[in-house]
């Protein structure tokens, strides 16, 4: 299996939410460049608030943002764009988990386990 990029091991980070309410376990993710710099972001995660039970959850963010391509795949990233790139896809993560009940594109994008 090959190392994992600094940006892959950045965004493989759990995390907590700027507000506290919520946590993202990050279990696995999985980076799957496309074609024209895009890439496909496989999280296994669960998620984890205060008085409820934790969710564990399966989440596929399509990344087409190919101005973060040279991040995504440098072993040596620039930090202040790193942490852009963090910031923008916790966002994805928090707006799909804000959203999937009531959008069906959110839906989509991920499936609860077991």
């Amino acid at each position: 299996m090959a190392e994992r990029t600094p940006a892959e091991q950045a965004l493989a980070r759990s995390y907590t939410t700027g507000d506290g309410s919520t946590r993202f376990a990050v279990a696995d993710l999985s980076v799957e460049p496309r074609p024209g710099g895009a890439a496909v972001l496989a999280y296994r995660l669960t998620v984890e608030r205060p008085g409820r039970e934790d969710e564990r959850w399966a989440v596929t963010l399509p990344w087409e943002d190919s101005s973060f391509a040279d991040v995504l795949a440098s072993p040596a990233p620039d930090p202040e764009r790193l942490r852009q790139l963090v910031h923008l896809v916790h966002a994805l993560l928090e707006e799909w988990w804000d959203t999937k009940g009531h959008n069906r594109q959110s839906a989509k994008m991920g499936h609860r386990l077991p």
